[in-house]
């Protein structure tokens, strides 16, 4: 072990609170046949974390591995923070290339609904901007519950740069998933999506909302007027 890494997990384990521990094993489903299955955690609280990874922006890769294999959930998401955090600054095609490539090399260890979220649209989403998008329709069809959310979350860059063809695409192969999890995530694209385009959103939701999942149109119904909320939840459009 690198003598920064251990420095970055001496730091976030003086943190650790066992009060916050057991609610966060709780809150990230990690009982038996539960998705987030056997994940341990200290107790600390994200903006802590935040504030921690922005002193080890020096971490190599190698460094950043080492914490992405912890067996702790936050130690993982402190490195995700590092690692988003460098895309943020990399203004050389080269490195950002570099960051993209080495991230998705790590799926397996970005495995819960927060490190996903809080890392892919700022690495994968950003790089992919303006490179080829295929890898997200093949990852849609993944059968690993992240890599399918990755792949959607990941177009929350492209909508928040009003581009939604992708986001509208993968919204549509993903309807017919089984997993709660995703029903969230295309939930809240589509509903990200409609603040740039409702009209657009109008026409995807009178396609498909009578075969989305419950919770799917819920969420993407969020910023509807109560009453025409209550059409679509009705099937009434």
């Amino acid at each position: 072990m690198t003598s920064l890494v251990a420095e970055m997990q001496a730091e976030l384990r003086q943190l650790a609170n066992d009060e916050i521990a057991e609610h966060s094993q709780r809150f990230f489903k990690t009982g038996v046949g539960e998705y987030g299955y056997g994940d341990k955690f200290l107790g600390i609280r994200v903006p802590e974390i935040r504030k921690i990874a922005r002193k080890f922006l020096d971490l190599k890769y190698s460094e950043i591995t080492l914490l992405l294999e912890s067996e702790f959930h936050e130690e993982r998401l402190a490195a995700l923070v590092v690692l988003t955090l460098k895309a943020d600054r990399a203004k050389l095609k080269s490195e950002q290339k570099s960051i993209f490539d080495f991230y998705i090399r790590q799926f397996e260890h970005v495995n819960n609904w927060d490190l996903v979220d809080i890392s892919c649209p700022r690495i994968v989403g950003r790089y992919l901007m303006d490179h080829d998008k295929s890898c997200l329709y093949q990852w849609a069809t993944s059968d690993h519950l992240w890599t399918r959310r990755i792949a959607i979350i990941t177009t929350l860059w492209f909508v928040r740069n009003g581009r939604l063809d992708d986001a509208f695409k993968l919204s549509e192969l993903l309807l017919d998933d089984a997993h709660d999890l995703i029903h969230k995530a295309v939930g809240w694209v589509l509903r990200e999506c409609g603040k740039k385009d409702e009209k657009r959103l109008e026409a995807f939701l009178k396609l498909h909302y009578k075969v989305m999942p419950r919770t799917m149109l819920r969420y993407a119904l969020e910023k509807f007027p109560a009453a025409r909320r209550k059409q679509y939840l009705n099937g009434e459009i």
